[in-house]
């Protein structure tokens, strides 16, 4: 029998995520990134920065969010940063079936870039 997860426990683990993200003093970020994490286009979040958990799944607040004077680079992936600017999480950012979509993974200088939305779901 494969191990499953109950949508109670799912949900505690995804608000547990959110409760991570919202600790320490400042101000939580989300990033993307080029391969070597040099920022490209920060976002500010939410206090909290994400929703409460439903059937496993935090969802982000505030969306879309926009970056107007990002730096020129080729997108890879995204950083959660919790309010003390310490890394919580990352995965990869593209055009694709990547974590987060963005339109277009190659940034100008000064570019305008927006985060429609973005969730993450604890398995069952």
């Amino acid at each position: 029998m494969a191990l499953t997860l109950e949508t109670v426990l799912r949900n505690a683990l995804a608000d547990q995520i959110d409760t991570q993200v919202n600790g320490g003093t400042g101000t939580a970020q989300l990033k993307i990134e080029n391969n070597a994490d040099a920022g490209l286009a920060t976002f500010d979040l939410q206090d909290p920065p994400f929703g409460t958990a439903a059937t496993g799944t935090i969802a982000l607040a505030g969306t879309p969010l926009q970056d107007t004077n990002a730096n020129a680079g080729t997108a890879a992936q995204f950083s959660i940063y919790n309010k003390s600017a310490v890394k919580q999480l990352e995965g990869t950012c593209g055009t694709g079936a990547d974590d987060i979509v963005i339109s277009s993974t190659n940034i100008g200088l000064g570019d305008t870039v927006e985060l429609t939305s973005f969730s993450i779901t604890v398995p069952a």
